[in-house]
């Protein structure tokens, strides 16, 4: 609400209707799930949020948009303050190497063992396609 309220005073619309497309994601999961939303799933809405702007700047820039990839570069730089701060690719790794120790993984067809035991440790601060990217990588 803070961040709203200061986007209205500097009129800067693209932070204001951002946070606002947030705040109605956040509502609508809520009304979805029937309660009010804990720090995961709050996590996986923002993640949502993320995600769906990097396919739009994708998407744009295969139509030779510029102008909508910036403003949605924008928005994704305002969705990317309200998540955790993402993982290196040293720590994502680090992290990999540790869960596979964990769960014995010996070869490729233990891969769903690992990104089963991975993902919860690394939720919100690193990227599923470079998880499993990762993961491939070390079990090769």
């Amino acid at each position: 609400m803070t961040d709203m309220k200061t986007a209205m005073k500097n009129h800067d619309k693209t932070t204001l209707n951002t946070v606002r497309m947030i705040k109605s994601a956040l509502m609508n999961e809520k009304i979805k799930l029937g309660h009010d939303l804990n720090s995961d799933e709050e996590l996986t809405v923002l993640n949502r949020e993320k995600k769906q702007r990097e396919e739009s700047i994708e998407e744009f820039a295969k139509a030779k948009r510029d102008d909508l990839v910036e403003e949605t570069k924008k928005e994704l730089a305002v969705v990317e303050k309200y998540l955790p701060k993402q993982m290196s690719k040293d720590e994502l790794e680090a992290a990999v190497k540790e869960t596979i120790d964990e769960v014995g993984a010996k070869g490729k067809s233990d891969f769903g063992k690992v990104m089963k035991s991975l993902m919860p440790k690394i939720k919100g601060r690193a990227d599923g396609k470079a998880a499993s990217q990762a993961v491939r990588d070390q079990l090769n």
